[in-house]
């Protein structure tokens, strides 16, 4: 009898753990890419006034101030001068003991503004480093982005399409439209299609905002989740019309401690920022330019590495 509970016993021990093993590869391994149903989804041009339909895939403490002004190394300039192509500076800060890196960044046409998904797919563990999706797509300057396959919820809507539509509890998201012009919405007061309509031609879904008209709305003690307080930090901004600024902070080394998202947002604050949003950040924080990677990404301090993601923000040609 007890023999015969404990052969049982042992069965379900192991039962239990192949599912757990599952549920494990599962979130955090085993690749997906996701194909819904062909639906009618209304696909804008950047810059156009006209759209037009198609069908297609439809499913991201105070602190001592220190002028942003106060750089330590101009990193390179590309195309500086050329009406028809980006113009791109990058500036290696010190910030709160912290080394920063900013974008400083003028189009002349909106659709010079791109996203691209890990393997040109969108789903579930699909990731590639943000230098290896920024290489393929032939980008000059790139940051990863909100890093959408982690999450089950929150909306994605890459280059005029719908890929997820379902509402994340208490998301920020920010929406960059069809004339490059940025806002920062809440996902419980618009769905995804409406935004689409309103002509949204990207979508981030990982916050929060950190300035909106100018003003900043992130608080002081306010983070991510469980995230530590002081962390590599990726942030994408508008200064106003086609001027953007990408900001990449280093973080959890010795020689650079990180940034909280109230340091983030005042730091941008000070670059004149009109509106910016916080991407993913920690091991996934990454800025590429011209072929190599300019900062130095690391997960836990001990080994600068890039973390795969599932998706970046880059500027083409």
């Amino acid at each position: 009898m007890r023999s015969g509970k404990y052969v049982w016993a042992v069965i379900y021990g192991v039962l239990l753990s192949a599912f757990t093993l599952y549920a494990c590869l599962d979130t955090f391994v085993i690749q997906r890419v996701y194909e819904v149903p062909d639906q009618p989804v209304t696909k804008y041009t950047l810059g156009a006034q006209n759209s037009e339909t198609s069908g297609g895939a439809a499913e991201t403490s105070d602190t001592a101030e220190t002028d942003p002004s106060d750089t330590t190394d101009t990193v390179g300039t590309e195309n500086a001068g050329y009406a028809a192509e980006p113009d791109v500076k990058i500036t290696e800060y010190r910030y709160n003991d912290t080394t920063v890196y900013v974008a400083d960044i003028v189009l002349s046409s909106p659709d010079q503004l791109k996203t691209a998904l890990a393997r040109s797919s969108y789903g579930k563990n699909v990731t590639e480093k943000t230098s290896v999706i920024a290489a393929d797509n032939s980008a000059l300057l790139a940051i990863n982005g909100d890093y959408y396959g982690a999450r089950e919820r929150g909306y994605v809507i890459r280059e005029g399409i719908i890929y997820r539509s379902t509402r994340r509890q208490g998301a920020e998201d920010l929406v960059i439209y069809r004339d490059g012009t940025m806002r920062i919405i809440s996902e419980s007061d618009v769905s995804a299609e409406e935004l689409l309509n309103d002509g949204a031609y990207n979508v981030f879904s990982f916050g929060p905002g950190l300035i909106s008209d100018g003003v900043i709305t992130v608080s002081e003690g306010y983070e991510v989740g469980q995230a530590m307080a002081s962390n590599p930090r990726t942030a994408i901004g508008q200064v106003d019309g086609l001027h953007y600024v990408f900001v990449v902070s280093d973080g959890r080394t010795s020689e650079s401690a990180g940034l909280s998202l109230y340091e983030l947002a005042r730091f941008m604050s000070e670059l004149g920022v009109s509106v910016a949003y916080n991407l993913d950040g920690g091991g996934s924080s990454t800025m590429y330019y011209n072929g190599e990677v300019v900062n130095n990404p690391t997960t836990n301090g001990k080994r600068i590495s890039e973390r795969s993601v599932s998706d970046i923000v880059y500027i083409g040609y």
